[in-house]
């Protein structure tokens, strides 16, 4: 049972830290876009652009792996493969966040 308990914990955690990793690529990503458009930020981080491309096309997409009219796990996968596509954004955002840390640039960006 002390097995089974620590598992538990266990996965718990790696999900809580999916969920900051997916929380902190939708909380950078405007900032890293309106620096990239504004010139402040290069080079341009096409892999997170396109990986966040990809989320929202999967997102309004009619296609699904699993079709939606599932309704609880159609929704499922939907949350699961764009939950894996944010994880990737933050991924790619890891230069941009660096540049942000080094600049002082913490400020979530609004006083632009």
């Amino acid at each position: 049972m002390a097995k089974a308990g620590w598992n538990l914990v266990a996965r718990l955690r790696r999900r809580s830290r999916l969920l900051g990793q997916m929380a902190r690529a939708l909380r950078l990503f405007l900032p890293m876009l309106r620096d990239v458009l504004k010139g402040r930020y290069r080079p341009v981080p096409w892999s997170a652009l396109g990986w966040m491309l990809a989320a929202l096309v999967y997102l309004v997409s009619p296609l699904d792996l699993i079709p939606d009219m599932l309704v609880l796990v159609g929704v499922l996968d939907d949350a699961v493969i764009v939950g894996w596509l944010l994880t990737r954004v933050d991924a790619a955002l890891a230069p941009y966040r660096a540049w942000r840390e080094a600049s002082g640039r913490e400020d979530d960006g609004a006083a632009s």
